[in-house]
């Protein structure tokens, strides 16, 4: 087997983690609330850091993720948190990055990006000179 790329390891890691922390109380696969409160404190303290000293933010996070209401927290559960903080975090860089040059993302998915315009302009240029002295004449 092919050694594992950065991506995959880190999906790795997220898994890891996340049965470090469920197989300690109760459930083996799902993370109750004090597994829940210890994961984020410990592992998540860079990325939720006004929030991880406030166990009532804690449990609120908790019960939005809890989508079946159980007071445990699946991995498909815990991973929207994970998708959550991504989004964030990408965020974060953009606005922290307003002002280095160069360093844009361009168009995202279904947006119209400058490439093709520019591409569009080549061949208008292209039809523009076959069009000529072709059919004008009346």
């Amino acid at each position: 087997m092919a050694e594992l790329s950065e991506m995959e390891k880190s999906i790795e890691t997220i898994i890891n983690v996340f049965h470090q922390y469920s197989v300690r109380l109760g459930h083996p696969d799902t993370l109750n609330q004090k597994e829940f409160k210890q994961l984020v404190q410990k592992e998540l303290e860079n990325f939720l850091k006004n929030k991880k000293k406030d166990e009532k933010v804690i449990n609120h996070i908790l019960e939005d993720l809890d989508t079946n209401v159980d007071k445990q927290l699946s991995f498909e559960e815990f991973i929207v948190l994970v998708a959550r903080l991504t989004v964030a975090s990408h965020e974060k860089m953009h606005e922290n990055a307003h002002n280095t040059e160069g360093h844009e993302h361009g168009a995202g998915l279904g947006e119209d990006d400058t490439h093709d315009d520019d591409s569009h302009g080549d061949h208008g240029h292209g039809h523009g000179h076959s069009h000529g002295g072709h059919g004008h004449s009346h």
